[in-house]
């Protein structure tokens, strides 16, 4: 029933911030590619490694906790520490606000504290709202 002895597909070469490493790494999503992306929770980043890599690279910057990637490689990011869900599109050097923003509340438009990312097939992301104890649903279907 499967190999008894796991392979590191990222990290794996001790506590740090060099590309090889990882700091306190939280939450994982694998794409369809097979590539890793981790929330790499100390050195306020995450990282992705493609498959097979010895080193990931740096797609996101903030505090983050749970991760989702969509299809066209946008990396959604639960930004615990900011109070915000942010987008990534693939490339970018900044991320837009989806909802939340300093400082973190329970009204509709905010966050406190999110934690964990879901989506499911009608273009909604599913957050957990640490703090405000519930789960907020928010569209991120792109307009036609």
């Amino acid at each position: 029933m499967g190999e008894k002895d796991g392979t590191v597909v990222a990290g794996g070469h001790g506590r740090g911030a060099a590309f090889n490493q990882l700091s306190g790494p939280t939450y994982i999503f694998v794409d369809q590619q097979q590539n890793v992306y981790v929330s790499d929770t100390w050195n306020h980043r995450v990282m992705k490694w493609n498959k097979d890599a010895t080193e990931g690279i740096i797609v996101v910057r903030g505090f983050p906790r749970g991760l989702f990637v969509d299809m066209s490689e946008t990396v959604y990011v639960a930004d615990y520490g900011s109070h915000r869900l942010m987008s990534w599109p693939k490339g970018a050097t900044e991320g837009t606000v989806i909802a939340g923003g300093s400082p973190g509340g329970e009204e509709a438009n905010q966050l406190y504290y999110p934690w964990g990312l879901s989506s499911d097939q009608h273009g909604n992301l599913y957050v957990t709202d640490h703090s405000s104890h519930r789960v907020q649903r928010f569209s991120i279907r792109q307009a036609n």
